[in-house]
């Protein structure tokens, strides 16, 4: 069998094919709208009104409810700004934390909220049960707060009030509120007062 002359008939049909795929290529490389280069604007590329975006735990139940009027995204990192946020951290044997504010900002990941403008965060009283003490409703103010959602954790550096209870205390230099295990930490100088609830009913 002649196999030269076999190869030698198709070499036409393979030398027009990489000509035509390397033409598609170069065209691909050098056109303006497709060029893997090109820098995308932070711009608007969509917006939803009256949305719900509910991140998920290991088990598959609700771990976070984020709520706002509206969303407006942003093509080149993905990041979305939320009007009027509010988040909502689900827990299955306590009440739910909750974390508000005027303006959010989500990233592409959906990963990390920040939240600025009147920010609060809250817990409602917890009652006593077996195994722990119950305490106060809980209220943290501050002009913003970082939500880290996977890491379960609710943060600001800005100056924070914290009231529970009859309690008050403020600090110039944020709180960090662990989500996980219920625990609040004020960092830097702490000033104001702390009392006990058996003072109300006095």
């Amino acid at each position: 069998m002649n196999y030269v002359g076999t190869i030698f008939r198709f070499m036409p049909l393979a030398l027009m094919g990489t000509l035509t795929l390397g033409t598609y290529w170069m065209v691909q490389l050098t056109s303006p709208n497709h060029s893997p280069n090109k820098l995308k604007k932070h711009v608007p590329d969509y917006t939803l009104h009256d949305i719900t975006i509910t991140t998920l735990g290991l088990s598959g139940d609700t771990k976070y409810r984020i709520v706002g009027s509206k969303l407006t995204h942003y093509e080149d990192d993905s990041s979305s700004v939320i009007e009027n946020p509010v988040a909502r951290r689900f827990h299955p044997t306590k009440p739910p934390t909750t974390v508000r504010a005027d303006t959010g900002r989500l990233n592409g990941g959906i990963s990390i909220l920040e939240l600025t403008g009147n920010a609060t965060l809250s817990r409602p009283a917890q009652p006593a049960n077996q195994s722990e003490p119950g305490s106060a409703r809980l209220l943290m103010s501050s002009a913003s707060f970082t939500i880290l959602l996977n890491e379960d954790i609710v943060k600001t550096k800005q100056p924070v009030t914290l009231e529970q209870g009859l309690s008050i205390m403020s600090s110039e230099e944020g709180a960090i509120f662990d989500n996980v295990h219920q625990q609040l930490t004020m960092v830097g100088k702490v000033r104001g007062r702390i009392e006990s609830e058996t003072k109300k009913g006095r």
